[in-house]
């Protein structure tokens, strides 16, 4: 204080000794801002409400509260107290599951953040650093009526969708922020986060099934699929509606690589017509996947850690079943389409993958879902074997294109898109060099 601080921070257990000790000695701009950290849990409404008025009595010119989040969910809590109070409040929810207290608070009355100067860096568990509070999520941007949108998954922090989004959303001046949603039980989070306030959602591994029973009306493309990958809320009254766009992005991108690779320049039919192509995993991604090469005109295999799974869904969309064991020995015909929908090969486990690398030279294309990394290992395999290949890259901006549209009712700018990813991609692999 005697330095000229304009705020000082003071834990809850000696906040009167600190304020009696000050009495007549406070600059007029100077503030104490009383906390109370709470590292188990998150209280309930009414305790948090005791809380704030304990730590207004001691004197307190701003009330901040950081707890721990068990739950994604435990942040609406907050949300609460920081809306409804009559005193400046700083309310925020520590770890992953917390992040978006951190970002949001200015849109629910919360007085300010805190983030990290460096990554990695700390004072609290699931600090998101200054450039990215700033630059990233556009935090000065935010305020009240700000849309908020976001990607429901677990795990979701290797999830590029809030930069790809909050930097279009910039750029053609539209108020949302989209941020990562660590979500373990989906139909709590949309029960619990039902305001329009909460406009829309992307949806990935492995709620893409599970989110297509919350919703209240399905794309019929989507309910064949049997996943969604995409939710808008209806403003006028809170319905949710449920859209796939993985198949668009991943079968347009798989042909491209075709055309490109065999110069078929068909315009009525596709290269992907009387081809076998096979998909691994029987999840959301390989439901969109397989009904859109079979609405091209594709014949389906599907290969699955478990094999009842597999057959289920082959049985579904009307192809062959394998165990995920299988494809190494699996080639009846060259020229095949590969397609992995699973996570496996994603950071941090870059060293696996979903079949060894002699069993790809029956392949002439393969497709990855997986985009961190952009070059997983089952695609530098497939490439050494001879094979073209598609990141999945190609097919997370393909399907980002229709979910932006339909979260802005504003056309997708998509050379920024593209300019966006590629420019993330050179600054990844900048970083991974200088390790």
């Amino acid at each position: 204080m005697e330095l000229g601080a304009d705020y000082i921070d003071v834990e809850l257990q000696v906040a009167h000794e600190f304020i009696d000790s000050i009495y007549g000695k406070k600059p007029e701009k100077f503030k104490v801002i009383v906390s109370s950290h709470n590292y188990q849990e998150t209280p309930s409404v009414e305790a948090l409400g005791n809380l704030v008025a304990r730590i207004q009595a001691t004197g307190a010119d701003i009330v901040k509260i950081a707890t721990s989040a068990m739950d994604i969910t435990d942040v609406a809590r907050m949300f609460h107290i920081t809306v409804h109070s009559q005193v400046p409040t700083i309310g925020l929810v520590m770890g992953e599951r917390g992040l978006i207290s951190r970002i949001l608070c200015a849109k629910f009355g919360g007085y300010l953040t805190f983030g990290t100067l460096d990554s990695g860096i700390v004072s609290a568990p699931g600090q998101p650093t200054m450039k990215d509070i700033l630059h990233l999520y556009n935090f000065r941007q935010i305020g009240t009526d700000t849309k908020v949108f976001g990607i429901i998954g677990k795990p979701v922090s290797h999830s590029k969708s809030p930069i790809l989004y909050n930097e279009a959303f910039k750029s053609v001046g539209f108020n949302g922020v989209y941020v990562h949603l660590l979500i373990d039980d989906i139909v709590n989070f949309l029960h619990t986060y039902s305001s329009v306030d909460f406009a829309g959602f992307s949806v990935t591994i492995p709620h893409k099934e599970a989110a297509l029973k919350c919703c209240d009306e399905v794309d019929p493309v989507a309910k064949a699929i049997g996943a969604i990958n995409c939710i808008i809320r209806r403003p006028t009254d809170g319905k949710l509606f449920g859209f796939n766009t993985d198949y668009v992005g991943a079968i347009s991108a798989i042909e491209d690589g075709l055309k490109g690779s065999h110069n078929n320049g068909s315009l009525t039919v596709s290269p992907l017509a009387g081809r076998l192509f096979v998909v691994i995993g029987a999840g959301g991604a390989g439901k969109a996947l397989a009904y859109g090469a079979k609405q091209k005109g594709a014949r389906i295999a599907i290969a699955n850690r478990t094999y009842d799974r597999a057959r289920e869904l082959a049985d579904t969309i009307g192809g062959d079943a394998l165990s995920l064991a299988d494809l190494d020995n699996f080639h009846p015909e060259d020229g095949m389409i590969l397609a992995n929908t699973t996570s496996i090969g994603m950071q941090p486990k870059v060293d696996e993958t979903p079949i060894s690398k002699h069993a790809l030279g029956s392949y002439s294309l393969v497709f990855d879902a997986v985009y961190t990394p952009k070059m997983t290992r089952l695609l530098k395999e497939a490439k050494e074997a001879g094979a073209t290949v598609v990141s999945g890259l190609e097919m997370f901006i393909g399907q980002a294109y229709e979910q932006f549209e339909r979260f802005t009712g504003l056309p997708a700018p998509k050379e920024l898109f593209r300019k966006v990813m590629d420019v993330h991609q050179r600054i990844r692999s900048s970083e991974y060099f200088n390790r």
